[in-house]
């Protein structure tokens, strides 16, 4: 089975999963390059890579799944995988920056406690 005969309507979903999830992805990836200090860089890719990735995986997930006539396991797998362990470590990378007493910027409501 090829692209072609897939329906007109699941590749138009496929498609606004891939784009969706490449943009999240790219304003992520800004967000890291350009936001201040780590609280708020640290905020940008994890929910780029959660909702950026999770949309990717959903559009790979539905074009495999109908290429194979089934659900596709690994992409499911993937997904939710990504979607237990980003919030975590997310918690985790924060824990340890209020642990060192990484500074925020100026002005930050609630800055961490000295």
């Amino acid at each position: 089975m090829s692209a072609l005969e897939m329906p007109a309507t699941l590749q138009l979903v496929i498609a606004t999963f891939l784009l969706v999830g490449a943009l999240v992805a790219l304003i992520g990836s800004w967000g890291l390059a350009k936001l201040p200090d780590f609280y708020t860089r640290l905020h940008g890719p994890t929910k780029a890579s959660t909702l950026g990735v999770g949309c990717t995986l959903i559009g790979s997930l539905l074009y495999f799944s109908h290429q194979q006539d089934g659900v596709s396991v690994q992409e499911a797998l993937v997904t939710i995988f990504l979607f237990a362990t980003a919030p975590v470590s997310a918690h985790m990378m924060g824990k340890a920056a209020l642990r060192r007493r990484l500074t925020g910027v100026p002005g930050t409501k609630n800055p961490p406690e000295r």
